[in-house]
């Protein structure tokens, strides 16, 4: 008589698959033990390299940082076709080598900032516009500053819709006393200018507003009243 064949159990089933897929990824692993190596191999390549190219980014912006301080006080002085090209008989570089050289460091972003305001306070604005649309920088005053300087091109182009476009982007990317209220201002003027007069009475109302007390909100009721009219 045949024996009953053993019955069995769902921890049985269970262990044998595990010990089966236990197998099968062995037997991958020992198949591709170059692939992984070469993987490895890939990540520590990567490791390294984002850490020389950040102390590359450090060691750049030191080189920066040191280059601005050298040309800055030409800028101060307003000697601007200095600061830009530099002194070559003293060493000195300029700020357009700088931001050549080392534009993508956080040294070098403020450096476009004096490169373009040197370009503006020579009359070159085209130059200035670009090198302000350039910035690309975390800091909230430096990219207000920049925004300002791209507005304040507009109007001296006369393009006074760019122009107060931009003096609002300055106000509202750094709502702070030190910069907001004269791109208020000068947004709304420039509002003003371009024809659009109750969206000039509505910034001049957010300057009167937010900083009373600043010399930029002193007889702006007259403003309000005149752009009303």
């Amino acid at each position: 008589m045949l024996k009953p064949q053993k019955k069995i159990s769902k921890r049985e089933i269970k262990e044998d698959k595990l010990v089966t897929k236990y197998f099968e990824v062995r037997q991958w692993i020992d198949a591709n033990t170059k692939i992984l190596s070469y993987v490895g191999m890939g990540i520590a390549a990567l490791i390294v390299i984002a850490f020389l190219w950040s102390k590359s980014r450090a060691d750049s912006n030191e080189k920066a940082t040191a280059m601005l301080a050298k040309i800055a006080p030409y800028f101060d002085e307003g000697r601007y076709d200095l600061a830009i090209n530099g002194v070559p008989q003293e060493g000195t570089q300029g700020l357009q080598a700088l931001v050549d050289e080392h534009g993508s460091t956080h040294a070098g972003e403020i450096a476009k900032l004096y490169l373009a305001d040197s370009y503006f306070a020579q009359k070159n604005y085209d130059k200035a516009l670009s090198t302000y649309d350039d910035i690309s920088i975390s800091d909230k005053m430096i990219t207000a500053s920049a925004y300002a300087g791209m507005a304040s091109c507009y109007e001296v182009k006369h393009d006074f819709s760019h122009a107060a476009s931009y003096f609002e982007k300055a106000a509202s990317k750094n709502m702070t006393e030190v910069q907001a209220p004269e791109n208020l201002q000068r947004a709304a003027a420039n509002y003003a200018a371009s024809g659009d007069k109750e969206k000039a009475v509505e910034l001049l109302h957010t300057l009167k507003k937010e900083f009373p007390n600043s010399p930029y909100a002193r007889d702006i009721d007259r403003y309000i009243a005149e752009y009303s009219a």
